[in-house]
C-alpha cells in the first residue's frame, strides 16, 4: 500500500522537477499526484479517516509540497465519509433567539403535554398551559391525549374563559398542533400558532420548565400513592403559582393579579385594595416591573447561552447540507455504528435565521422537514465521492445493491431491505425479491443468516 503510493509519486516526478525547499528525506509530490496522496493519507485502510492532525502526521512522514497543510485541511473538511460518521465537538450552531417579551398577562401562552402517567381516577395526561408573561400555569388533567378539536375545546373551557384570547400560542410539533384544524382555529381567534423547530424543544422551554416544576411537586405530594396524583394536582398548581419566579422575582400570582393571595385570613384586610383606581395602578406598576425583569432575564439568558454556541453559517435556498441522525428513525443493524449525519439534502426554504426546511426522501416522509440549524451542517464543497448513477439495462435504470440487510414476508412473496451502492442509509428501502437481479446476493444473505433457500 505504501510502496504503491510511492511508485505513483515517483512516476509523476518523471515529468516534473523538485523545487527548492523540499527536505532531502521527503518525496516532492507534483500537482497531478497530490489528490492520490491525500486519499492515501486520509481515506486508505492504513489511515482510516483521521482528523486534520492525524492526516498531516501521516503524509509528512514521506511526502512534501509547499501547500501540504492547507490542502490537507481542505481535503478533510470536504470528506463526505467524515462528515457523515463524526459527531464533531464544536458548540451547537445557532445563537439564541428568544421569543419576544409580552407586555401583559396571558397575551402569549405556551402549551405542552405530560403523558405516561399512572391512571388516577381514569386520568393519564396533563395539559400544561403557561403564561409567558407572569409564568402562571394551569395544569389540566385529561383521560388521554386529545385531538386538535378536543384541545381547542379544552382551551376554551379552562383558559380562554378566564383570561381572554391570546395573541400567540407556542407549542411543539405534536399532531394536535401541526394539524390544519389547529392552524385554522388559531387564525379564527386572532392568535398566531408558533411551532418549535424539529428536534429543538428549547423553543418551548417555558412549558418544559413548568412540566418539570409540576412533576417535582407531584412526586413529593403523591410519594406514597402515585395513583393519587390527580387529587394533588390542584395543590401542585397553587404551589407553582405561589412561588417566586427566578425570571421576575415575583410569584405568578403577583405578576398576573398584581397581588399575592393571602395564605392566612389574618393577612387579608380592606387596606389591601382600597379602591379600583389604586388596584389598577398597582397592577400596571407590577406589570411594568415584571416586563423589565423579563427583559433583563432575557438578556442574561442570551449572554449565558451564546457562550456555549457558535454563530450559524449563512444558509441559502437550494444549498445542500448534512442532516444529523440523532433523532431520526433509521434502519440500521447497529445504532452505535450508524452514521452521525446523512444526506446531502437540499434546503427548500429558509424558515428563520435559525431554522431551515429540507427536501427529504419518501422514506423520511413522517419526519417534519423543518430543523433547527444545530441539526444540520453545510457541505464545504461537492462531495469527493458522488453517488453512483444507475446503470442502464435495455433503457431502464438499474441500481447496484451494496448489501441485503433484512428480509420479511409480505403476502406470498419475500421482500429484502436493501442498502444501495453509492447512497446513504436514508435511501434504504424494501424491494421484492424478484427485483434483486443478482441471485448470489440472496444466496449469500440466506447462508449468512442460516435461512433455508
Amino acid at each position: 500500500m505504501i510502496w504503491g503510493i510511492e511508485r505513483l509519486v515517483k512516476r509523476a516526478l518523471a515529468h516534473s522537477f523538485v523545487p527548492r525547499g523540499c527536505p532531502r528525506h521527503l518525496l516532492f509530490v507534483p500537482v497531478s499526484a497530490r489528490r492520490a496522496v491525500l486519499q492515501w493519507g486520509h481515506s486508505s485502510k492504513l489511515a482510516a479517516h483521521p482528523g486534520v492532525r492525524g492526516t498531516i502526521a501521516l503524509v509528512k512522514q514521506r511526502f512534501w509540497w509547499p501547500s501540504r497543510e492547507r490542502d490537507v485541511r481542505r481535503f478533510v473538511a470536504a470528506c463526505a465519509i467524515c462528515a457523515q460518521t463524526t459527531s464533531g465537538h464544536s458548540p451547537p450552531a445557532g445563537l439564541l433567539r428568544p421569543l419576544p417579551v409580552p407586555s401583559r398577562p396571558w397575551s402569549h401562552i405556551a402549551l405542552d403535554f405530560i403523558s405516561g402517567l399512572p391512571s388516577s381516577a381514569g386520568l393519564t395526561v396533563i395539559l400544561t398551559v403557561v403564561d409567558r408573561f407572569s409564568k402562571a400555569a394551569h395544569f389540566i388533567p385529561l383521560p388521554k391525549l386529545p385531538s386538535a378539536k378536543e384541545t381547542a375545546q379544552i382551551m376554551i373551557d379552562h383558559v380562554f374563559k378566564l383570561h381572554g384570547l391570546p395573541s400567540d400560542i407556542v407549542s411543539d410539533r405534536g399532531p394536535q398542533f401541526a394539524s390544519q384544524f389547529w392552524r385554522e382555529f388559531c387564525r379564527q381567534i386572532g392568535a398566531s400558532a408558533s411551532l418549535s423547530s424539529g428536534f429543538h424543544p428549547q423553543t418551548n422551554g417555558q412549558a418544559e420548565r413548568a412540566n418539570q416544576s409540576v412533576g417535582r411537586i407531584l412526586r413529593s405530594l403523591a410519594f406514597k400513592n402515585p395513583a393519587s396524583w390527580s387529587e394533588q394536582l390542584p395543590w401542585a398548581e397553587y404551589a407553582h403559582n405561589s412561588l417566586p419566579s427566578s425570571a421576575t422575582g415575583l410569584s405568578p400570582f403577583q405578576g398576573c393579579l398584581g397581588y399575592q393571595p393571602p395564605l392566612f385570613s389574618s393577612q387579608d384586610s380592606d387596606s389591601c385594595v382600597p379602591s379600583v383606581q389604586a388596584y389598577i395602578k398597582r397592577c400596571r406598576r407590577t406589570w411594568k416591573r415584571v416586563r423589565s425583569a423579563l427583559c433583563r432575564s432575557r438578556t442574561r439568558m442570551c449572554v449565558a447561552a451564546n457562550k456555549r454556541r457558535v454563530k450559524s453559517p449563512r444558509y441559502h435556498f437550494g444549498q445542500r447540507v448534512w442532516l444529523s441522525t440523532h433523532n431520526l428513525p433509521l434502519q440500521s443493524i447497529s445504532r452505535k455504528l450508524a452514521p452521525r449525519f446523512i444526506g446531502p439534502f437540499r434546503i427548500s426554504k429558509i424558515v428563520s435565521p435559525v431554522s431551515v426546511k429540507l427536501k427529504l426522501p419518501p422514506n423520511l416522509s413522517r419526519v417534519h422537514p423543518v430543523f433547527h440549524v444545530s441539526c444540520v451542517k453545510p457541505i464545504i464543497r461537492a462531495p469527493s465521492r458522488p453517488s453512483h448513477p444507475p446503470v442502464s439495462v435495455e433503457g431502464a435504470p438499474v441500481y447496484r445493491v451494496r448489501k441485503l440487510l433484512d428480509v420479511h414476508r409480505r403476502g406470498h412473496a419475500y421482500q429484502y431491505s436493501v442498502d444501495w451502492e453509492g447512497y446513504g442509509p436514508e435511501e434504504r428501502s424494501w424491494i421484492p425479491s424478484r427485483d434483486v437481479l443478482d441471485r448470489s446476493l440472496i444466496d449469500d444473505f440466506l447462508r449468512s443468516h442460516s435461512l433455508p433457500p
